[in-house]
């Protein structure tokens, strides 16, 4: 029996006139009512006592998969332990009761601490100035690229309209340069996993605004080509943009900066530990160079004299939404550089490169390993023997994964690369979590030689098996009128 048709839905619970809360007599006058155009009829509700409607979310919230309960190695994504710390930190009233409309005379504590967020970013990354704006590190793609444009502008370099993008990248690089009216050419990667030099070389002219790269890049590899890449960008007048997803490898290691790149962005939610679960919320300062610095989104946060205000670069970009920033996150990844301090920022690229190479060393003859080079913080397998051998692919490894408690990590990404698996351990990961993992890797695969059909029906111990995901992705049923209790 499906697990699901032992938990009755609310609406099956429901019985008209039960109620789970009693409401507080009024202590302020009734106010008038919205227009009738903006209310509705009826609204259907369930009528549930309070332990029921407790109960049923409490149950429901046990079928979430979260890194608070299993490992969770999707690559890219940097889905690691997040200390409740920073949590209570942020939920401090001063930082918590606040509201973006107050008086910046009463908003001083919060505003110092975004100030000094901005030194921080930037001098980790070795750029000239910070922004914390953007809301998603995808938003601060599209601020980069739209600070490249204006810097190409205010030179009166009109005919710059071309960016150039790795097919290594992050897919969301190309959406943000369309967005910014540029148009985008791909190069390929070549054999050892770094951009095409040659390739690079054909296609950069005056026509270029500059390049985005994703170092290290969506297959786990630092580019050591990158140098010359920068000075092959720079000598025909285009800027580099990192993208900053992956700062998680390169912390304390190497400043993007110092490379020669002119923006990076980081999301904050992977690398400094805001939780990024679910869509949101996340964080995506973006720094830039001193070429740059007039041009970042508004606003920043200025220390004049003794006191710390919100200010407009003179050139600036303009605003990235409503106000300035998911606060919140702000404060989780302030708390956690602070904790950690240098020392420990160091360690974090240190301890995920280690654990990405050693399960690269402990699988390299499990699966296939499509670039057998030191990786940085994640690696890349393939399943491309497999399926051709026993008709198992990555997706069956991946929903078989679910039935020994492990998140399935990214798969079919990067494209570039056949049955792809990427796994990212992070650096918050035991010894003893990776030789799990490892274990269970490698007891798939033999299921995978004996009983192919039990990774093709995977998963078997979960409330839902295996779902269509293609007509779950056309045909998406989001309402409880449109859910059927199975038996």
């Amino acid at each position: 029996m499906n697990k699901i048709s032992k938990r009755k839905l609310l609406f099956d619970q429901s019985i008209t006139g039960k109620v789970g809360t009693t409401m507080p007599s009024m202590d302020i006058p009734a106010q008038k009512l919205p227009d009738s155009s903006q209310l509705r009829e009826e609204l259907t509700m369930p009528e549930v006592s309070e332990n029921e409607i407790v109960r049923y979310f409490s149950s429901i919230s046990q079928m979430n998969f979260s890194i608070d309960h299993n490992f969770y190695p999707l690559g890219s994504c940097t889905m690691k332990y997040n200390p409740k710390l920073n949590d209570d930190i942020a939920a401090l009233p001063g930082f918590n009761d606040i509201h973006p409309l107050q008086d910046t005379s009463t908003t001083q504590g919060a505003l110092e601490l975004m100030h000094h967020l901005q030194i921080l970013l930037a001098e980790i990354t070795g750029m000239a100035g910070t922004s914390l704006a953007p809301m998603a590190g995808a938003e601060a793609e599209l601020a980069g690229m739209l600070m490249i444009r204006a810097y190409h502008r205010n030179r009166e370099d009109f005919q710059r309209k071309k960016v150039i993008i790795p097919d290594s990248a992050h897919g969301t690089n190309p959406a943000s340069a369309v967005m910014a009216g540029f148009e985008v050419v791909s190069i390929p990667t070549d054999k050892n996993g770094n951009t095409d030099l040659d390739a690079l070389r054909s296609v950069v002219d005056d026509t270029t605004a500059g390049l985005m790269l994703t170092q290290p890049s969506t297959i786990g590899l630092f580019d050591t080509n990158i140098v010359e890449i920068v000075n092959i960008i720079n000598e025909n007048g285009g800027l580099i943009y990192g993208d900053g997803a992956n700062l998680n490898a390169i912390l304390g290691k190497v400043k993007p900066g110092e490379i020669g790149f002119d923006v990076i962005h980081s999301n904050l939610h992977k690398t400094f530990t805001q939780p990024h679960g679910g869509g949101g919320p996340g964080a995506g300062a973006v720094m830039v160079s001193q070429r740059l610095v007039e041009f970042l989104p508004d606003p920043i946060v200025t220390k004049i004299k003794d006191n710390f205000d919100l200010t407009k670069p003179s050139k600036s970009i303009g605003k990235m939404g409503a106000f300035h920033g998911n606060f919140g996150a702000l404060v989780r990844a302030y708390a956690y550089i602070r904790t950690l301090g240098k020392e420990g920022i160091n360690s974090i690229s240190e301890d995920a490169v280690i654990n990405a190479n050693y399960l690269r060393t402990k699988l390299e003859n499990t699966l296939d390993l499509p670039y057998n080079r030191i990786c940085s913080h994640e690696v890349v397998f393939s399943a491309k023997t497999i399926k051709e051998k026993y008709g198992v692919n990555a997706l069956d490894i991946s929903k078989r994964l679910i039935d020994y408690n492990i998140h399935p990590p990214t798969m079919y990404f990067p494209l570039i690369v056949d049955e792809a698996l990427l796994v990212e351990p992070t650096e918050t990961e035991s010894k003893e979590t990776l030789d799990d993992f490892i274990y269970v890797i490698k007891q798939i695969v033999d299921e995978a030689k004996t009983d192919p059909e039990l990774l093709h029906n995977a998963p078997h111990n979960t409330p839902n098996k295996r779902l269509n995901e293609a007509l779950a992705a056309r045909n998406p049923k989001l309402s409880w009128r449109d859910t059927q209790v199975s038996s």
